[in-house]
């Protein structure tokens, strides 16, 4: 029986070693943080639940042209309030429930859990620092799924209370009066795009021209515009220095001298691979210049029989792709049929309102492609569904090539994005044509028309590029 030492219990771990199990691997997975890792505990899961709440009030608040009163004469958009304690409380025993309801499959597929701190002692060896005292596994695979943690800024150090980083916004118990978000990648946005909606002031501070910097731009420009007309404060080419705590206040100074002063400021500013102290020199692993372990598409490192997955790894951070990584890993190493991991056909999706949803090819990439790509772009104001439910903002974006008429990649800008990619997200790795997309049914009415309509356009876009 092959033995597989798995350090780490978030997605990549938990994941490859139910796959492992399932194969017939004596699976040992060593977690310090608790199963589920970050992105059950304190990072995915926490923060779209909290985003859920978001959702709903603003649903709500802008539903007053669909004819929504409130019995003592409010507005929607004046009549709302929000319990943070209540839904910080309910995003803390959802995110617990689901470490127990993860642990306890693994427990059902006889995977040994242990509590403590992992490290290798070589690559045949992990030694697991617990509460008992230290103690040893052989192992003929190893994993490495430590996860990241947030970055902070030297001159901008976390307390807790009114510095905080994304994984310490859920002991708040009363909405903060103004939030400055630093940081305008996904993780920024979501939080701004929130606590906006739950009510609070915020300002956002981006490095970079507009939000979401490495997203699609016309994605990026309509959020930013609703944000704008939600009455958030962007700052743009603004980049944080320091910031400080003076009392019940916290003072955020630019690097160009300007002072932004609120009740709380969130860090959104990157994250940072766990992989200090594990031991992975001396095992024979490499790493990056930015500290993250090296691996190739089946998620091998540069030692022998260990293996790596998830955001220490950072292919592409994000908990689907951590949990491919682990599930590749175990199937490589324990000989089941295995596909290398394929970024471009990953999807993945940013929760604000409205949310991004992109797969495959970008816009950026559609632009410099050779031979040329075609791209049919629908905003969502003429979707007689989307009128019905008071949406204005958003669009439907599909890529295909010319000739054959292959979808290479789409973006989804709408409410309940995450769900209307996937359509998109099976054409590309299918390589359906837009003929195939557009012949297939969809309800009337509903977004998804949108997503076939695309595809009809794109058809004359495919003819007006043969005839080029």
């Amino acid at each position: 029986m092959t033995r597989v030492v798995i350090v780490g219990g978030g997605p990549g771990g938990y994941e490859a070693a139910l796959v492992a199990a399932q194969l017939g691997g004596e699976v040992t997975l060593i977690d310090s943080d608790g199963i589920g890792g970050s992105a059950v505990l304190t990072d995915c899961v926490p923060s779209k639940t909290l985003i859920a709440t978001a959702e709903v009030m603003t649903e709500v608040s802008e539903s007053a042209e669909l004819g929504i009163r409130f019995a003592d004469g409010d507005t929607p958009a004046t009549g709302l309030s929000v319990d943070l304690k209540a839904v910080n409380e309910r995003v803390l025993d959802l995110a617990g429930a689901q470490s127990e309801d993860i642990a306890s499959r693994l427990v059902r597929d006889k995977v040994t859990i242990i509590s403590g701190r992992g490290r290798l002692a070589s690559s045949e060896l992990v030694v697991a620092e617990t509460a008992d005292g230290e103690r040893s596994y052989p192992a003929d695979v190893i994993l490495i799924a430590t996860g990241a943690h947030p970055r902070v800024l030297p001159e901008a150090v976390p307390d807790g209370e009114r510095i905080l980083t994304w994984t310490q916004v859920y002991g708040l118990t009363e909405l903060p009066e103004k939030l400055i978000v630093v940081g305008s990648g996904v993780t920024g946005a979501e939080f701004a795009g929130a606590y906006s909606a739950l009510g609070a002031e915020v300002v956002l501070v981006s490095s970079r021209d507009r939000v979401l910097p490495h997203e699609d731009a016309d994605a990026a420009q309509v959020l930013e515009d609703v944000f704008t007309r939600r009455g958030m404060e962007v700052l743009s080419r603004s980049r944080a220095q320091s910031v400080v705590r003076d009392g019940d206040r916290v003072v955020v100074t630019l690097t160009d001298g300007r002072t932004v002063t609120g009740s709380h400021c969130l860090l959104a500013v990157g994250s940072i691979p766990n992989t200090e102290d594990l031991g992975l020199a001396d095992a024979g692993v490499e790493l990056n210049e930015a500290g993250f372990v090296a691996v190739d598409r089946v998620s091998r490192t540069s030692a022998r029989g260990v293996y790596a997955a998830g955001d220490c790894t950072g292919v592409l951070m994000l908990a689907s792709v951590a949990a491919m990584q682990g599930r590749i890993a175990m199937w490589h190493a324990l000989g089941d049929r295995v596909s290398p991991l394929d970024l471009s056909v990953v999807s993945s999706n940013v929760f604000t309102a409205p949310e991004i949803a992109t797969v495959g090819m970008t816009q950026q990439q559609a632009d410099t492609a050779i031979p040329k790509v075609a791209t049919a772009m629908l905003p969502l104001e003429g979707n007689a569904r989307a009128k019905m439910q008071g949406i204005r903002d958003g669009f439907i974006k599909v890529f295909c090539l010319p000739v054959t008429g292959i979808v290479v990649g789409g973006v989804v800008v709408a409410p309940r994005a995450s769900e209307l990619i996937y359509p998109l997200a099976i054409a590309v790795a299918e390589r359906l044509t837009v003929d195939q997309v557009a012949e297939s049914f969809t309800v009337y009415p509903s977004l998804s028309g949108s997503l076939a309509e695309a595809a009809r356009r794109l058809h004359l876009h495919g003819q007006e590029l043969r005839e080029n």
